[in-house]
C-alpha cells in the first residue's frame, strides 16, 4: 500500500510538472511602461510671435472656472410636507420634547423622590400639554416661514447632533418609564 502511494505521488501532474521545463500557453509579449506624460510637449496655435514653447511640469496647474454655486431650492412650506413621515417637523418636535421631558422626570425625582407615573397622575398632565404646545409652535414658526434647521446648524450645536440627542432621550424616557414600572418605584 505504502509503495502504491509513493508511485502515485510520484505520477502525479503537480510532480511532473516541477521536473518539466514550462511551456506558454500564449505568446504573450510584454509591453513597454511609459512614464506619464513623459516627453509631453504643448504648443500654442496662437501667432508665431506669440507662440512660446512649453515645459512640462510635475504638477500641471489648473486653473477652476469658478461657477456660482446653484441655489437649493426653497423647501417646502406646505402643511403636508412639513408633517409628512419625512418631513422636518415631526421627529425634531418629538425629539425636543423628550429632551426637556427626560430631564424634567428625572430632575423631579431626584429633587421630590417620584416617579415618572406619579409625576403625571399628580398634576403632570396641564404641564406635559402647555409644554408641547409651546415648543411644537416655537418649532413650527421657523419651519413655515421656509428656514430649514440644517441653515441654522453650526459646528458643535449641528442638526445631526439634535436628531441624535432627541433620539436618545424618547429611548431615554421610555427606558426610565419602563425601569421604574417594574422596578415599582423610583429609580434613584
Amino acid at each position: 500500500m505504502a509503495m502504491q502511494m509513493q508511485s502515485f505521488l510520484l505520477a502525479s501532474p503537480v510532480t511532473s510538472l516541477a521536473n518539466r521545463q514550462m511551456i506558454p500557453l500564449y505568446n504573450v509579449k510584454s509591453s513597454p511602461r511609459f512614464q506619464r506624460n513623459a516627453g509631453l510637449q504643448v504648443r500654442c496655435l496662437a501667432g508665431e510671435d506669440e507662440q512660446k514653447e512649453q515645459v512640462p511640469t510635475a504638477t500641471p496647474e489648473l486653473k477652476p472656472n469658478p461657477s456660482p454655486a446653484p441655489k437649493a431650492p426653497r423647501p417646502s412650506t406646505k402643511f403636508s410636507d412639513v408633517f409628512a413621515f419625512s418631513g422636518p417637523a415631526p421627529e425634531r418636535i418629538n425629539g425636543r420634547l423628550a429632551m426637556v421631558g427626560f430631564v424634567a422626570a428625572l430632575a423631579v425625582e431626584l429633587s421630590k423622590g417620584q416617579d415618572v407615573f406619579t409625576q403625571i397622575s399628580e398634576g403632570g398632565i396641564p404641564l406635559f400639554v402647555g409644554t408641547s404646545v409651546l415648543f411644537s409652535v416655537a418649532s413650527l414658526i421657523p419651519l413655515f416661514q421656509g428656514v430649514t434647521v440644517e441653515s441654522k446648524s453650526g459646528d458643535i450645536m449641528s442638526s445631526d447632533a439634535e436628531l441624535w440627542n432627541g433620539r436618545l432621550a424618547m429611548l431615554g424616557l421610555v427606558a426610565l418609564a419602563f425601569t421604574e414600572y417594574v422596578k415599582g418605584g423610583t429609580l434613584v
